[in-house]
């Protein structure tokens, strides 16, 4: 599904070009459960924001799906951000005058889906992360949990085979975790590819493979049997 060969991101700061990620190379098949891991400063949300076409290497080559995405234009990167990946943040990004099932219709709007089929396919994915009874409660109304689940339910609305996900339990209780790592390791069962950047060593357990990061480079890449 991905193949970066040789990715190299510089950031300008002033007249120096600071290094953050250094000939970096990796694969991932489709269907895998992966967690990256490593220190503040090591590129993990660098790497996340290469991987989601939020942000283009320096140099090097990102191929997702056998596309070529480092030479795309800027329009077809949305196009492949909006369908083909999906994204959860620590701090839910839900909006919040919109309620539940409008949040989880933005992905659609972008995609100029009609009203009618919006809802359509909204419901069932607040129905699959249980909260078929919350959809018209905004999110100042919801839980920290709640609010991550409608995150989770927006991220998949278009089907799309990667999901990225950003310290997804970082903000939450320790049930309200548990409850969102059931969710994505269900998704993952389904076959859906994730990526989850964490900190915690209890979310980086449940998935099929670790990786992690020092200073911009791979330092360690464990498949578990």
């Amino acid at each position: 599904m991905i193949e970066l060969t040789n990715i190299t991101k510089n950031y300008r700061m002033g007249k120096l070009e600071i290094p953050v990620l250094r000939d970096l190379s990796l694969s991932v098949d489709q269907g895998e459960l992966i967690a990256v891991m490593g220190p503040s400063g090591s590129g993990k949300s660098t790497l996340m924001n290469i991987l989601g076409c939020l942000d283009r290497p320096t140099s090097g080559s990102y191929r997702f799906e056998n596309r070529e995405i480092s030479a795309m234009t800027d329009d077809e990167l949305a196009s492949v951000r909006n369908i083909k990946i999906g994204f959860v943040f620590q701090n839910f990004n839900l909006l919040p005058r919109f309620s539940a099932l409008k949040n989880v219709e933005v992905p659609l709007i972008y995609c100029g889906v009609p009203a009618r089929q919006r809802r359509e396919r909204a419901m069932p994915m607040l129905d699959k992360v249980g909260l078929a009874d919350r959809m018209h409660h905004k999110p100042t109304e919801l839980s920290g949990g709640q609010q991550q689940r409608v995150a989770i339910a927006r991220a998949l609305v278009n089907n799309p085979p990667l999901l990225l996900a950003d310290e997804p339990t970082g903000n939450l209780d320790s049930s309200s975790g548990s409850e969102i790592l059931n969710i994505l390791t269900g998704l993952n069962r389904h076959g859906v590819t994730i990526m989850i950047v964490t900190h915690d060593r209890d979310v980086a357990a449940i998935c099929k493979r670790i990786i992690n990061l020092k200073d911009g480079m791979i330092i360690n890449d464990q498949i578990k049997i």
